[in-house]
């Protein structure tokens, strides 16, 4: 055996189809393309979508709803778990790093704080929110609720 005698395994190498060589090899003429169209000519590529000049299915489709871009996303939390919090922290004062530095939420997030479970003990809450129910519940206990505000940096006590 020499390097001269090898040959790759019978039946793993394919011959192209050489297209375009005279109509007595089979694939002349059109060259396997069909007749005329733009699938037939050098140079095609399908737009994204296309469906052959029948209405595309993105613009078929009905439009609807809106975006707000003001909207303002807040991370709610509720009376439960800052109860909870307090307790197993033994704190009376909760702001929005001390919900952060013990994984409750992210650093950008707004939070606020929704109304779901009670209060044991008198809480000061700072958060960049508050639903109705919360605040009631707080001011209930003795607690205070402050509100932060993103922009200006200015905050209103309730």
């Amino acid at each position: 055996m020499n390097l001269s005698s090898l040959k790759p395994a019978k039946g793993s190498v394919k011959t192209n189809k050489r297209l375009g060589r005279g109509t007595g090899s089979g694939r002349g003429g059109t060259s396997t393309r069909g007749h005329k169209g733009a699938q037939s000519r050098s140079g095609y590529s399908a737009k994204r979508g296309f469906e052959g000049g029948q209405m595309p299915l993105q613009r078929r489709v009905p439009k609807f709803g809106f975006k707000n871009p003001f909207r303002k996303e807040f991370h709610g939390i509720n009376l439960d778990t800052l109860q909870t919090l307090s307790e197993t922290l033994k704190v009376s004062t909760i702001d929005v790093e001390m919900l952060v530095k013990n994984g409750l939420a992210s650093k950008s997030d707004k939070v606020k704080i929704l109304g779901r479970g009670e209060v044991k003990s008198k809480l000061d809450v700072k958060a960049h929110a508050f639903s109705k129910t919360a605040t009631e519940a707080i001011a209930a206990k003795g607690g205070s609720t402050t509100t932060i505000e993103t922009k200006g940096g200015s905050t209103t006590t309730i």
